[in-house]
Formats: structure tokens, C-alpha cells, sequence
């Protein structure tokens, strides 16, 4: 009897222990599932938990996309010809007469070089004034300039060539090959040969996005889509900046991962399979894979779209579910794109907990067994 009494003691001090340790709070990597529900809307909280299906897939899929405006698209290819301001022409004028206005004594052309167009787009010609040359080609010049000689000259030859152009550059930036001014020259009037002008790009190719800033307006690519949609790549105008910076876009993981950090995406979608790959998988000894979450702030369009409502106005807190173990879960988590600001959470498995306060209390669960052993003694 004494010992039958001696074992219920034993037995009802090991599960008061085991109790106490479980209501000091035994450290772990976040909240648990049930803590997370809780946050619901249908819990007086304040985010709205949503079951990932492929309805929720189609509708919190949506990503920004990246693209020129039609003003960037519809814009022709410059000739190589075009005069712009700041060009510098070479103009030679042959006449054949005695008494000839420009051809000095003795010669039968003059050769006027070096004459730069201003900044109104003007070049200024003795005996024939001030003349419009940018938005002409040469060819438009020469005539323009042959018929006001002719009223002075019988029969004047004109030859108008387009030497420089510091009106027709744009600046290349960023991670390229070799940053500099670039000439709009006939071999890169467009943006992706312009770039390989200038020793193509120093990043991966899947994270390099390219800006174009045109006076007050910009667009922004993927380097990728310069070639795998032609439409992209757009011609280039004097003044153009161009620059290409690696994707800036990131997500947060913690939980029962394999690391918990702050991951940069390595190319233009990343889906929640793929993202905890990247870091390291599931903790196999503590994460549960019913409870992988993700947080995201939505717009009220799409959070309207989601949970069937109208109403809803401004920024929505939403909390995505993924349960691996359902039948097409996989599929689900493999479908869900993560957008740059998540954070991807996965709890532990209820398992986990259990185990560090059997550990807390004898130190492994291997103690468990002696501890048995001891109280049948």
C-alpha cells in the first residue's frame, strides 16, 4: 500500500513538474498555429486567414508588371542622318564662276568645317544666313542651302556632311560592362544594342532590370524581356539615361526553416515551394507542415477580391495557409507566388513543443524511460 502511494506521489509530482515547465513558456521559433488563427477577423482580430486553393492562387497571384509606356514604344528608330542640336557638320561649296562668293581665289571649293548646330538646332552660313538643321538630314540641308545661294551664285555644288554629335548620346549606367556616353550611332539605335555597346550587364541576367529615363518621364524592363519580347526594346533618343541595378526585391523567412533571413529573389517570380527551399527546406525535427503561413499586406482590390467583399478600404492585413499534407498541397504551395515584403512562417509541429518540455523536465526523452523504470522501483 505505502508503495502504491509512494508511486501516485512520484507520479503526480512528474506531471506537476511537467506542467509547470509547459506554463513558463519553453522558447520556440514563433507563434503557433492556434495563436495565428486567433488574429483572424472571425477572431475580433484584424487580418483576414485564408486557405490557399486555387481561387486564392488566381486572385493573390497578380504581380506588378514592369513595361515602357507607349510613348517609349511607339517611338521610331532615329536615322543615322537626323540632325539634332549639338551636331557638328562639315559643309564644302564648289562654284564655277569668276567672281565666286566663298571659294577663295585660285580654288574651286571652300571647306567649312567643323560647324556646330546650337542649341535651337541653327548653324549659321555666310551669304545664306541662319538656316534650320536639326530634324534635317544632311540631304534637306544641302538643298536648303543650295536654293539660298543660287540667288547669288549661279549654280552653287553643296555638300553637307554630319561629322559629331554630342546631341546624340545617352549615358549607360549601373551594373554594365563599361559605364560611359554613348554616340546614337547606326549599329545602336536601339536599347539591347546600346546596352551591348556598352559591355552588356554585370549581373545575372534572370535579376537585372533596366531603367530608361527620358526628360520627365522613366520605364522600367527586365533585362530578359528585351529579347523574349521584341516590343521592348524600344529606340533610344538623345539624352536618354540608362540603368541597370540588380532586382531589389526580397522576402522574410522564420519559423522551423532550415535558416531564418532575409532572402533576395533569385529571379523574376518565386513561388512558396521555392522559397523554402532557398532557405534550407522544413527543420525536419521541428516544423510542422500544416501550418506554413504567409504574411502580406494587400490592396483593397485585391483583399476585396479575396474575401467577397466591397467594402473593405485601404491596405488589408491577409495571413495565407498552406497545408503540405493536403492532396494537392504541393501543388498549391508550388503555384503561390511570394511577392517582394512577405514573410514566410512555419510552426512547429505540436510534437516539438511536447518534446522540449520532456527535455526541460529530465533532460532527454531518453530519461523518460528511467524515470519510468524508477517509479515502478
Amino acid at each position: 500500500m505505502i508503495s502504491l502511494r509512494f508511486r501516485l506521489t512520484k507520479g503526480a509530482a512528474l506531471l506537476a513538474a511537467i506542467a509547470v515547465v509547459a506554463s513558463c513558456g519553453l522558447p520556440r521559433s514563433g507563434p503557433t498555429k492556434s495563436e495565428i488563427f486567433a488574429g483572424s477577423v472571425m477572431e475580433d482580430g484584424d487580418a483576414f486567414v485564408l486557405l490557399v486553393d486555387d481561387r486564392v492562387n488566381l486572385v493573390a497571384g497578380v504581380t506588378p508588371a514592369l513595361g515602357f509606356a507607349a510613348g517609349f514604344r511607339d517611338a521610331a528608330s532615329l536615322g543615322s542622318d537626323t540632325i539634332r542640336p549639338g551636331d557638328v557638320l562639315g559643309l564644302t561649296i564648289w562654284e564655277n564662276v569668276r567672281d565666286p562668293l566663298l571659294v577663295p581665289p585660285g580654288q574651286n571649293a571652300t571647306v567649312l568645317e567643323e560647324v556646330q548646330v546650337d542649341g535651337s538646332g541653327f548653324i549659321f552660313m555666310p551669304y545664306a544666313g541662319r538656316i534650320r538643321a536639326a530634324g534635317n538630314t544632311p540631304e534637306a540641308v544641302r538643298r536648303i542651302i543650295t536654293a539660298k545661294l543660287e540667288e547669288q551664285t549661279p549654280d552653287p555644288q553643296v555638300q553637307v556632311r554630319r561629322l559629331a554629335g554630342d546631341g546624340s548620346t545617352v549615358s549607360v549606367v549601373g551594373a554594365v560592362g563599361a559605364q560611359g556616353v554613348y554616340a546614337i550611332e547606326r549599329p545602336t539605335r536601339t536599347l539591347a544594342s546600346m546596352l551591348a555597346r556598352a559591355g552588356g550587364v554585370a549581373i545575372q541576367p534572370e535579376i537585372a532590370q533596366v531603367t530608361v529615363v527620358r526628360g520627365s518621364h522613366s520605364g522600367k524592363i527586365w533585362f530578359e524581356d528585351l529579347y523574349d519580347h521584341p516590343g521592348h526594346d524600344i529606340a533610344l533618343r538623345a539624352g536618354d539615361r540608362i540603368f541597370v541595378e540588380q532586382d531589389t526585391r526580397s522576402f522574410t523567412a522564420l519559423g522551423a526553416t532550415g535558416s531564418q533571413s532575409r532572402v533576395a529573389f533569385e529571379s523574376q517570380t518565386i513561388s512558396a515551394i521555392e522559397a523554402i527551399a532557398q532557405v534550407g527546406g522544413l527543420a525536419t525535427n521541428l516544423a510542422d507542415p500544416t501550418g506554413v503561413f504567409v504574411f502580406r499586406n494587400e490592396p483593397e482590390e485585391i483583399a476585396n477580391q479575396l474575401v467577397g467583399r466591397s467594402d473593405l478600404v485601404g491596405t488589408q492585413r491577409v495571413i495565407y495557409v498552406l497545408d503540405l499534407t493536403e492532396p494537392n498541397g504541393m501543388f498549391m504551395a508550388r503555384d503561390f507566388a511570394i511577392r517582394d515584403g512577405d514573410t514566410v512562417f512555419v510552426t512547429e509541429a505540436p510534437f516539438s513543443q511536447f518534446n522540449k518540455t520532456i527535455s526541460a523536465v529530465f533532460g532527454t526523452l531518453t530519461s523518460v524511460k528511467s524515470a519510468t523504470t524508477a517509479l515502478g522501483g
